[in-house]
């Protein structure tokens, strides 16, 4: 989807905004600091989408008693939704939540979005794809939960609605160990599919993500905090803001580099002054007279690479020298009683 262009790279802020709306504020302008294409939230309606059957993923909140009550006070009311998307647009963000109930679709379409993420859980959430379908907007679906034939569903779908897509390779393990990571699933992706890929990364590290660029990622996802003592589920999961500003960097570094193939033939003859720096020239190691017939011992490597370069050292080796030279004199062809090194012709 992302064509010829730069990874996409994306903040996740899910609920590291901990219910405050001035938090998920200072998130964005975070994000856009740190040089991110993307800023990504949740969009949670506790009563459209959990019950009280609900059971805590990591039980790290004293103020909620369930975790219905938790989604309740992770709500924000329409009004700040769009608030918060036309921050991100001032900013120069695009603006993305997932939403995990019709009721989110509904009202993220109606506050705007730049793109669908579908979380782990929803893949196969038959209500959500034909709300989303009908903006015909992209759609970036994590796969972190799921089995072949459920992805296979989701594509299914996604190409019956001729939906531009993106599948995230994505490891529901908080924090994903490196044994987990499946960068190897991009490329299985790609032969299976034929699609965009990218990864939604838990790691709490840069490296993954790293990998999947230098694997031809599309997109990257990574969770974001501002400290690792902040509070919430994702913490351990998640990038600092100093380290996803680190990650932008690596990212659009190795963009640059594979985008510049080295012609290592050109690069030698650019460098030719540093090559004469740093390579050797062939020195006499004693005082000889004319007529020596040179053998080892009489020879030597010295720099810079000014004179005879050292790679013909076993040429100049049986050879007659024409006139007398010093110990440590840099031999030049004219020292030679007969013109046999031809290979310096042409050299620069």
């Amino acid at each position: 989807m992302q064509g010829n262009a730069a990874c996409l790279l994306m903040a996740e802020v899910a609920q590291a905004h901990d219910g405050s709306l001035g938090t998920a504020h200072a998130y964005i302008d975070a994000a856009a600091r740190a040089g991110a294409d993307a800023i990504k939230f949740q969009t949670h309606y506790a009563d459209a989408e959990s019950s009280s059957y609900e059971t805590w993923r990591v039980r790290f909140s004293r103020q909620d008693a369930t975790r219905y009550e938790y989604w309740q006070r992770m709500e924000f009311s329409e009004t700040q939704w769009k608030e918060l998307r036309d921050h991100a647009v001032s900013k120069g963000l695009r603006f993305l939540s997932s939403p995990f109930s019709k009721r989110a679709v509904e009202m993220l379409r109606r506050v705007g979005v730049d793109a669908w993420k579908v979380a782990s859980g929803e893949i196969s959430n038959p209500q959500l794809f034909p709300l989303m379908a009908e903006t015909g907007l992209p759609v970036y679906v994590s796969t972190g939960m799921s089995s072949w034939p459920e992805i296979d569903g989701a594509v299914e779908r996604l190409e019956r609605e001729r939906l531009p897509y993106v599948l995230l390779q994505c490891t529901s393990v908080y924090p994903c160990p490196a044994a987990k990571v499946g960068v190897n699933v991009l490329g299985e992706f790609r032969r299976r599919y034929g699609c965009a890929v990218g990864l939604s990364d838990h790691s709490g590290t840069i490296y993954p993500s790293l990998a999947a660029v230098a694997l031809g990622a599309e997109v990257v996802e990574v969770h974001v905090t501002f400290s690792r003592e902040c509070f919430g589920p994702d913490v351990a999961s998640s990038l600092t803001t100093e380290e996803l500003r680190q990650l932008v960097d690596g990212v659009r570094f190795l963009e640059t580099a594979m985008a510049n193939p080295v012609d290592k033939d050109l690069v030698s003859r650019e460098l030719q002054d540093l090559r004469r720096l740093f390579t050797k020239s062939i020195v006499a190691e004693a005082d000889l007279p004319a007529g020596t017939v040179l053998n080892d011992w009489h020879l030597g490597l010295r720099k810079p690479g000014t004179g005879l370069p050292a790679e013909l050292l076993g040429r100049v080796v049986g050879q007659r020298l024409a006139r007398a030279v010093s110990r440590g004199q840099f031999l030049v062809e004219e020292d030679f009683a007969a013109p046999v090194l031809r290979e310096l012709q042409g050299r620069a």
